[in-house]
């Protein structure tokens, strides 16, 4: 048995030796060793272990090898050491260069790599500069520009989103098909609007749709919060923001600011994510205060468009001046306009008649005539005119007066409207002295308005005019003049002779003006001309409770082809107040009354009651007459119309109910 063990245990040390020096030389790893439960354990490189048991034969051999052989001690593979510092290396190399671009990245190239990927996302933006608000002399807002949005799109971009098109129609109210066609049409362009000016509510949806290529953009859109009353004096602006008619025009120089620019960065939608730096800075419109009085705006808008109803008349204009500055405090047309919505408008709607129109001025002319007549000393106060007998023959034309008047002073000659008086004072004048009179009046020439399109008149040349002319023209025939042109000459007679520049802004600091009639002329036709709102005279109807008035009626027949339309008329009225004390200068114009009376006294005359009237007394100026009319006789308060916008209407019972009901 000892021999069989013995011969057992040199096979198994055979075999084990001959596991060893293979596993060195093919595996490079250790051969395996007997561990304490008697398995021979197997060493794999990279951590890997085997273990076997050996067979119950085989155990106890095992454990006299390991107790009486001497084991030699493990010697390395040099192919394994190579082959492992080959990979320790590479694989360092290669976190050392992923470390190094990396650091390239975040410390040398970062702010390359930063411009870069701005420059995809960078763009220029506008800063939209807002206009300039406008307020009446008190302040109050006439027009104002409202931050909008408004919808513009890539083309481009919109047709790969193709299907959201029918969406974004609904939501701006456009019909699908019309829309995209016009976008499809439009593919060259990088920028297109669609939609100006949204209602905050159809802005929303668009906004919630968040459809590439369809971009929102912040615009101003001005309102006119007085609407039709202003109309015509304010004008408006365009769908830019720039003024195209009246002061929006005549000051958008003003008004307007200057756009800005700024770097942006944009993301894929196209909003606006960052600033990254201001290009240009915006400048802000600059606001203006305009001399207009808004309660006497109002009040002559009521008066006038009342007395157009009550006429039948075809328009009208009022235009009331300050005469102690020339400021414009209120001036409106009929038929007016509303420039918040313009939509069925025609463009011949958009004209101030009060500027733009010419009228022959009729018998409101004739104050001039005397004030010429004075000034060249030929003529005192108490001169006295024969007009027997109620006639007068200039070349083959016969001048007629209604009624012969007899021999008349030039205060009745001004009361009783008399052509045949002027026509005398006129001829004995001369055209020359007429018409240099005229001229230093501002008739023939623009006022200092600034007004665009205002109309200068007509005064030919008086070397060209023909002892007819000079008839025709002293009795307001002839010549043509605005409504404005009308209003600032009476404006120089009420400021005792001194001309002072028409301003539609206010005027803070006192205007002194320029003397063209001396102050004692103007004085003495200032007083003749309270006789014409006399009893006796042809615009008692002008009349103020409390108030003494100058002014002086005029009805002109209508220019037509080949002379004078015998059954169209204009009717004027123009006047200043208080007479002791002139503070306005008003002109009533109401063109082809066509409801029985067309004369200026009976038409032109109320108006002018009911603007002046309370106009005084929203100016505190103080009465200078005695309110001793009585009740019954009192100028009849014009019916309101039913049309008028509410507020209106709720000033005008304030009003009434201030003054009692007197107008």
């Amino acid at each position: 048995m000892g021999s069989v063990a013995a011969r057992a245990e040199r096979l198994v040390d055979a075999r084990v030796r001959r596991e060893r020096g293979c596993g060195q030389s093919r595996h490079a790893h250790t051969a395996p060793q007997a561990n304490r439960g008697g398995r021979a354990v197997i060493r794999w490189p990279f951590g890997k272990s085997e273990s076997r048991r050996p067979a119950a034969g085989q155990r106890g051999g095992a454990r006299s090898s390991r107790s009486g052989l001497s084991r030699k001690p493990e010697t390395p593979n040099p192919s394994f050491t190579s082959r492992a510092v080959v990979i320790v290396v590479l694989v360092g190399c290669g976190a050392a260069v992923l470390i190094w671009k990396a650091a390239t990245l975040q410390f040398v190239e970062s702010a390359f790599l930063r411009g870069q990927g701005d420059e995809r996302f960078t763009r220029v933006a506008s800063v939209v500069a807002h206009r300039g608000s406008v307020t009446d002399r008190a302040g109050e807002p006439l027009a104002v520009s409202t931050p909008v949005d408004s919808v513009w799109v890539n083309p481009r971009e919109l047709t790969l989103a193709n299907d959201q098109i029918p969406n974004l129609a609904r939501a701006l109210g456009r019909d699908p098909e019309e829309l995209t066609r016009f976008v499809t049409t439009k593919l060259d362009r990088k920028f297109l609007y669609v939609a100006r000016h949204l209602q905050p509510a159809d802005a929303a949806k668009v906004r919630a749709l968040d459809i590439p290529g369809v971009h929102l953009t912040r615009e101003y859109r001005r309102y006119y919060p007085a609407g039709e009353v202003t109309g015509h004096v304010l004008g408006f602006t365009d769908v830019d923001d720039a003024g195209q008619e009246g002061l929006e025009l005549a000051y958008d120089h003003w008004l307007a600011g200057e756009h800005g620019a700024k770097r942006v960065i944009q993301d894929n939608l196209g909003r606006t994510v960052q600033t990254v730096e201001s290009i240009r800075p915006m400048r802000a419109g600059r606001n203006m205060q305009l001399s207009i009085d808004m309660r006497i705006q109002y009040l002559a808008y009521r008066e006038l468009k009342a007395a157009i109803q009550i006429n039948r008349a075809r328009a009208g204009s009022v235009v009331v001046i300050d005469v102690t500055t020339g400021e414009v405090l209120a001036m409106v047309n009929q038929p007016t306009f509303n420039p918040n919505d313009r939509a069925q408008l025609k463009p011949a709607g958009y004209k101030n008649r009060a500027v733009t129109d010419l009228v022959e001025p009729g018998s409101t002319i004739k104050p001039f005539v005397v004030a010429a007549a004075l000034s060249s000393g030929k003529y005192s106060p108490t001169s006295i005119i024969d007009t027997n007998p109620g006639m007068v023959k200039v070349g083959i034309k016969m001048i007629e007066d209604k009624n012969n008047l007899g021999a008349i002073d030039l205060a009745t000659a001004l009361a009783r409207s008399s052509n045949v008086a002027m026509t005398r004072i006129a001829l004995n004048l001369g055209p020359e002295a007429l018409h240099g009179t005229l001229t230093r009046l501002g008739f023939g020439r623009v006022t200092t308005s600034g007004y665009p399109g205002e109309s200068a008149g007509l005064l030919t040349q008086h070397t060209h005019w023909r002892p007819i002319t000079t008839a025709t023209v002293s009795y307001g025939y002839g010549l043509s003049a605005t409504p404005l042109q009308i209003a600032h000459a009476y404006a120089t007679l009420g400021s005792y002779g001194l001309q002072r520049p028409v301003s539609f802004t206010r005027v803070d600091r006192p205007v002194e003006g320029e003397r063209v009639l001396t102050e004692q002329v103007s004085r003495d036709v200032v007083r003749m001309l309270q006789s014409v709102v006399s009893d006796v005279g042809t615009g008692k109807r002008a009349s103020i409770p409390g108030y003494t008035v100058a002014g002086k009626t005029g009805t002109a027949w209508k220019a037509s082809a080949g002379g004078y339309s015998t059954n169209r008329y204009l009717a004027v009225f123009a006047g200043l107040a208080p007479a002791s004390n002139p503070r306005l200068a008003t002109v009533v114009v109401i063109d082809e009354p066509s409801a029985g009376l067309y004369y200026g006294g009976d038409v032109a005359a109320p108006v002018f009651s009911g603007v002046v009237g309370g106009a005084l007394r929203l100016l505190a100026v103080a009465p200078d007459a005695p309110i001793d009319m009585p009740v019954d006789e009192m100028p009849e308060t014009a019916p309101m119309p039913a049309d008028l916008p509410q507020n209106i209407a709720t000033a005008d019972a304030s009003r009434r109910a201030a003054t009692g009901g007197l107008r």
